[in-house]
């Protein structure tokens, strides 16, 4: 292998990783080329560490076949714990959603995670984002003991795709005989989970209303 050769698969290599990095929320060119360098020329060990990692993360993280959020074993730890309230169940967009409602301490029922919100802009409708499973999730009568779903909590985000499908939602449900309520607006209007703390997404879960008024 001639040197011209190895220096033009190296670059090849380096290019891929910087677009690889790019990915990422947030990392522009710049960043993910500062990324790459770092990693290759300070801590090559750590990269070596973080490619098996990723690559483990995504041969074994799944989802939980009741609350839709990631898992690495069937029924998540969650929806396993028989202490939560099984009849309360909190709709969110996402994992980190999940996380940030679970962190306030407020909340001990069980979740359903949509994985994105409704957003035709994006091609994300009721079928892409299962709804037909989510009915099935509340509606279907358990069969380990707990008692079935009687109140689902909208917790979707106060941006306009999150309020479009915590609508949708509760227009869906609210013929079917379950209490339905919202968060309270104690999130800022246009206010994502992720970014909001821990003592004002507690307030807002316990100030929830019922939807519509």
């Amino acid at each position: 292998m001639n040197k011209k050769f190895q220096e033009e698969v190296q670059q090849d290599a380096l290019g891929r990783l910087i677009s690889a990095l790019k990915i990422l929320p947030g990392i522009g060119p710049k960043s993910a080329q500062r990324m790459a360098y770092y990693l290759l020329q300070h801590d090559r060990a750590g990269a070596q560490v973080l490619g098996e990692t990723l690559q483990f993360a995504v041969n074994h993280i799944g989802h939980c076949r009741m609350c839709n959020s990631f898992s690495e074993i069937d029924l998540c730890k969650t929806c396993s714990d028989d202490r939560r309230d099984s009849k309360i169940l909190c709709i969110v967009e996402t994992p980190s959603d999940q996380l940030m409602v679970e962190q306030t301490l407020s909340f001990k029922g069980l979740y359903y995670v949509l994985m994105g919100r409704l957003s035709p802009m994006e091609g994300q409708g009721p079928k892409e984002l299962g709804f037909d499973v989510l009915m099935n999730r509340i509606f279907l009568t358990p069969t380990d003991g707990r008692e079935a779903v009687s109140e689902v909590i909208l917790a979707t985000n106060f941006t306009s795709e999150g309020e479009a499908t915590a609508h949708f939602l509760g227009e869906v449900l609210k013929s079917k005989g379950i209490s339905i309520s919202r968060i309270a607006r104690g999130i800022p209007v246009g206010g994502e989970l992720e970014y909001v703390d821990a003592g004002t997404l507690a307030r807002a879960m316990m100030d929830r209303r019922p939807l519509g008024s």
